[in-house]
C-alpha cells in the first residue's frame, strides 16, 4: 500500500493549534461583522414586520437543514472518514473517495431540494404553524421559501469543500467564504430591493446567488490540491457507506441547538409579531463570539483530533480537548458577562434606526440577555462533541442530545407557558431561557462520558485556573456597571455616539479583565502551547 508520503504536504506544516485557531477566527470576525451590518441593513429596511418575519422563516429553513446537515452531521462523519484516509491510504484512494462522496451527497442534496420546493407549504406549516389564519404572511413565505431552498444544495457542497480543505490546513478559504454571503445580501437589501414589487424578495434571490458565489469561490482552491471531485455515484462505495452511516445518528447529536431554536421558532409563531426578529436578533449577537471562537477553535481541533486517533495518539488527544476547552472558556466567560450586561445598548447601537423602534430593542434586549446566559454551554458542546466524532462515535452524542432535545421541550413548557398565562410582556425570553438551560445540561452528560473514558481531565491545575479566571470575570463585570449610563439614554445619540461610547466600555472591561489576570499570575505565553498540533 502506498503511504501518506505521496499526499501533497499541508498547507502551513510548522502551524500550530493556536495560529490555526487565530487565523480562522480572524476571518470569522470578518464575516461577524459584514453579517451584523447585513442585519443592520435588514432591520432598518425592513425593521421587525410581517414581511422580515416571513423572509427570516424562509431563510431559516434551509439555513436549519445547511447546519444540520452540512455544519453539523455531514462536517462530523466525513473529516474523521478523510482524516484516516489522508494518514494511511494512498492519495489515489483519497481522491476516489472524493469523487464518491460528491457525486453521492450531490445527488441526495438534489432530490431533497426539489422535494423542499415542492412541499414548501408543508414546511411553512411545521416550521411556522403560528403563521395560520394569516394567508398574506403565509403567501410570501412560501414563495420565498422555494427560492432559498436551493441554497441548501450549493452550501452543503461549500461544506464539502470546507472540510476537506481544512484536512490540509487551509483554514482560510473555508473561515472567508461566509463573507460572501454577507456581501451578496447587503447588496440585495440596499440595491435590488427597489427592482422587485415586493422588495422583500430581493433577499431571497440574495441566498440563492450568494449559496452558488460561495461554492465557486472554493473549487478552486481544491484544484491546487489536486482534489477537484470528478463526481460519481458510489452508495456501495467503503467510505462513503461509512460516512453516511456516522451521519445518521449525528444530525441529531451535533446539531441538538439548532433543533432547539427551531422550535422556538414555532412556537414563537404563535407569539406576537416580531418575536420570530427579535429572537433572531438577539441570536445573531449570541453567533458573534460563538462563530469567532467556538465554531473556530472545533474546525481547528476536529481534524488533529481525528489525525490523532488515527494514529492511536490517546495522551495527545486528551491534551487537544483540554487545551480546547480551557482556552474556551477562557473566552466565552467574559464575553457572556459583556453581552448580559450590555444587552441594551449593543442591541441600540446596531439595530435601532428606521424601522426598528426602541421597542423592537427592549424586546431583542430581554432576548439577548436570556440567550447569553447559555452562551458558554454552546461554546463547550462545540469542544466536547468532537472528541466523539473524531473517534467516529456518533451513538453517545445522539443519546445526550436526544435527552437535550427533550429537556429543552420540557423548559418551554415550563416556562414559556406560564408566561403567556400570566399575560408577560416577554414570552419570547423564556423560550431563549429553555435553550440555554438544556444547553447547559447537554454540556454536563458529554464531560461526563468523556471524563468517564479518561479522555477529559479537570483536576490538575483546573481549580486555581477557574479561580482566577472568575475573579476577573467579576473585576470585568465591575467596571461595565461603573461606566454604564442608563439604559433610557441610548436611544437619544447618533450612532456615532453611541458606537464611541459603547467601545469605550467595551474596551475598559477588557482592558479590566486582562489586567486582573495578570496580577492574578496568569501569562498568556501558556495559551501557545498547542499540544500534538497535526504537522508540528
Amino acid at each position: 500500500m502506498n503511504t501518506k508520503e505521496e499526499l501533497p504536504p499541508p498547507a502551513d506544516k510548522k502551524t500550530g493549534l493556536l495560529r490555526s485557531g487565530i487565523l480562522v477566527s480572524a476571518f470569522t470576525l470578518l464575516s461577524r461583522v459584514f453579517g451584523f451590518i447585513r442585519d443592520q441593513v435588514i432591520a432598518i429596511v425592513f425593521g421587525a414586520s410581517i414581511v422580515s418575519d416571513a423572509f427570516l422563516v424562509a431563510f431559516k429553513i434551509p439555513n436549519f437543514m445547511r447546519r444540520l446537515f452540512a455544519e453539523g452531521a455531514y462536517a462530523q462523519a466525513f473529516v474523521p472518514i478523510f482524516m484516516e484516509y489522508k494518514e494511511t491510504r494512498s492519495f489515489q484512494a483519497l481522491k476516489d473517495l472524493t469523487d464518491h462522496v460528491m457525486g453521492t451527497l450531490g445527488s441526495i442534496l438534489l432530490v431533497v431540494t426539489a422535494l423542499g420546493m415542492l412541499l414548501a407549504p408543508a414546511l411553512v406549516y411545521l416550521f411556522a404553524p403560528g403563521f395560520q389564519g394569516e394567508p398574506e404572511r403565509i403567501r410570501l413565505t412560501e414563495e420565498m421559501l422555494r427560492v432559498t431552498f436551493p441554497y441548501l444544495f450549493f452550501i452543503s457542497l461549500t461544506a464539502f469543500s470546507g472540510g476537506i480543505l481544512n484536512s490540509y490546513g487551509r483554514f482560510a478559504v473555508a473561515a472567508f467564504t461566509p463573507v460572501l454571503l454577507n456581501f451578496t445580501l447587503i447588496a440585495a437589501a440596499l440595491w435590488g430591493a427597489p427592482f422587485f414589487e415586493e422588495p422583500i424578495f430581493a433577499l431571497a434571490w440574495g441566498v440563492f446567488f450568494a449559496g452558488a458565489i460561495q461554492l465557486g469561490f472554493q473549487l478552486p482552491q481544491l484544484a491546487r490540491l489536486g482534489l477537484l471531485p470528478h463526481p460519481r455515484l458510489g452508495f456501495r462505495h467503503e467510505g462513503v457507506k461509512r460516512i453516511f452511516k456516522l451521519m445518521l445518528p449525528t444530525l441529531f447529536g451535533s446539531s441538538v441547538a439548532q433543533i432547539n431554536l427551531l422550535l422556538d421558532t414555532v412556537i414563537a409563531s404563535f407569539l406576537a409579531v416580531g418575536s420570530i426578529s427579535w429572537l433572531y436578533y438577539a441570536d445573531r449577537l449570541v453567533e458573534f463570539p460563538l462563530g469567532i471562537f467556538g465554531i473556530a477553535l472545533a474546525t481547528v481541533i476536529l481534524p488533529n483530533l481525528s489525525a490523532k486517533h488515527a494514529q492511536k495518539s490517546e495522551r495527545e488527544f486528551a491534551q487537544i480537548l483540554k487545551w480546547a476547552l480551557k482556552l474556551a472558556l477562557l473566552i466565552s466567560l467574559p464575553a457572556a458577562i459583556g453581552l448580559l450586561m450590555l444587552a441594551h445598548p449593543i442591541v441600540a447601537t446596531l439595530f435601532e434606526y428606521g424601522a426598528f423602534s426602541a421597542y423592537d430593542t427592549k424586546m431583542a434586549a430581554y432576548s439577548l440577555m436570556a440567550y447569553t446566559l447559555g452562551l458558554p454551554a454552546f461554546v463547550a458542546i462545540k469542544i466536547l462533541a468532537p472528541g466523539f466524532f473524531a473517534r467516529q462515535d456518533t451513538k453517545t452524542p445522539v443519546r445526550i442530545g436526544i435527552i437535550a432535545l427533550f429537556a429543552n421541550m420540557v423548559f418551554n413548557l415550563v416556562i414559556v407557558v406560564p408566561m403567556v398565562l400570566l399575560d408577560s410582556e416577554i414570552p419570547h425570553t423564556g423560550l431563549a431561557l429553555a435553550t440555554a438551560a438544556s444547553a447547559w445540561l447537554q454540556v454536563g452528560m458529554l464531560a461526563y462520558r468523556l471524563r468517564s473514558e479518561q479522555l477529559l481531565s479537570l483536576q490538575t491545575g483546573w481549580v486555581w485556573w477557574s479561580v482566577r479566571l472568575l475573579v476577573s470575570v467579576l473585576v470585568m463585570g465591575i467596571c461595565i456597571a461603573l461606566l454604564s449610563p442608563d439604559q433610557s439614554t441610548w436611544s437619544d445619540h447618533t450612532f456615532l455616539e453611541r458606537f464611541l461610547f459603547l467601545s469605550g466600555i467595551i474596551l475598559a472591561s477588557i482592558l479590566a479583565f486582562t489586567t486582573a489576570l495578570y496580577l492574578l499570575g496568569f501569562r498568556f505565553k501558556e495559551l501557545h502551547h498547542s499540544p500534538g498540533a497535526t504537522g508540528e
